[in-house]
């Protein structure tokens, strides 16, 4: 039997409202690849991102232009070539991996060279809003071990970063800027963050102009996001930063990701494991490359007002493997 490639649009909407320094949003549109063969069918979701220049119409189209490919047995391996790193590619490789899975009785992990995937915690995300309204949500989830912070309006990061550390000091902080900082405000909002004790700054400045890290003094360890996509590009963030967010959406899957993550290593760069707001569709394939992280982010199921069933099981902000239903 030859493999069948379909491809979904679905809408899932966000619990409130999920805002950083480029906008909000109130939903998450994802695109999902479904490959099935002899009766199993694997399952890989997306999400298409502006900044990087898709749409979700756009990258529906790229999946199903491999249609042919597909039903000829692309492989993991020859997709790498077919299509750049990003959303397109990630969905049909995480179907790939599932539909490897499912025929083989093999779970992904173990393919990928990880013996056994234990529970992690994840950071989970307070959006960017005024000082007062940033410190609510940090109260609201200061029971929770990790908190990741959204920065980089104009104007007000110090209050804030001062509001959600006196509203959850047990907390462990992650900024994250979204490139919203500047060079000029750089060094201001780096002390900041070292004075109310952060445990990393993602992504202040951005990916044009992130050359400015290497002269500026810190005590906080920097992490890349979008200056770092696939391997591509990776030298150069040596000396600039301490750490790489790894996400599938950027890599173009967890084939590249894996090999992504030895590269970092390689390098002395940390890791952190991100992703983008979807379903535990979209974060089970990543819990491969937890056990490696200093840092877990997948949180996108919790900030969505429902997942998909059967979903990943979350106890506050501990995560759970997928079960083989779900994926892989």
């Amino acid at each position: 039997m030859t493999r069948r490639l379909t491809t979904h649009i679905e809408s899932f909407p966000i619990a409130g409202r999920f805002t950083i320094a480029r906008g909000s949003r109130t939903e998450a549109m994802v695109v999902t690849a479904v490959i099935e063969e002899d009766g199993a069918a694997g399952r890989g979701e997306c999400v298409p991102y502006p900044r990087y220049g898709e749409s979700v119409e756009g990258v529906a189209a790229a999946i199903d232009a491999l249609r042919d490919d597909i039903a000829s047995g692309l492989s993991r391996e020859a997709l790498q070539q077919k299509l750049s790193p990003g959303a397109a590619r990630n969905a049909l490789d995480c179907a790939l991996w599932d539909l490897d899975a499912k025929r083989s009785g093999i779970r992904a992990h173990v393919t990928a060279g990880v013996d056994r995937l234990r529970p992690v915690t994840t950071a989970y995300t307070i959006s960017l809003d005024a000082p007062e309204a940033m410190a609510e949500a940090a109260a609201r989830a200061a029971h929770r071990p990790i908190l990741k912070v959204k920065f980089g309006a104009p104007g007000g990061d110090l209050d804030r970063i001062r509001a959600v550390r006196a509203a959850a000091p047990d907390s462990t902080l992650i900024a994250d800027a979204n490139e919203g900082w500047t060079e000029d405000n750089l060094q201001e909002h780096l002390d900041a963050c070292a004075e109310a004790g952060f445990a990393l700054i993602e992504q202040p400045l951005p990916a044009a102009n992130d050359a400015a890290l290497r002269a500026v003094r810190r005590s906080v360890p920097v992490c890349a996001d979008e200056s770092v996509h696939a391997r591509d590009g990776l030298d150069r963030l040596v000396g600039l930063y301490d750490a790489i967010n790894i996400k599938l959406d950027k890599t173009g899957g967890l084939t590249e990701a894996l090999v992504l993550a030895d590269a970092a290593e390689e390098r002395g760069l940390g890791l952190m494991i991100g992703c983008m707001v979807g379903t535990s569709l979209a974060m089970a394939p990543a819990l491969i490359l937890a056990p490696r992280a200093r840092f877990v982010d997948l949180d996108g199921p919790l900030l969505l007002a429902r997942d998909r069933e059967p979903g990943l099981r979350y106890d506050d902000s501990v995560v759970f493997p997928p079960a083989p239903e779900l994926w892989g």
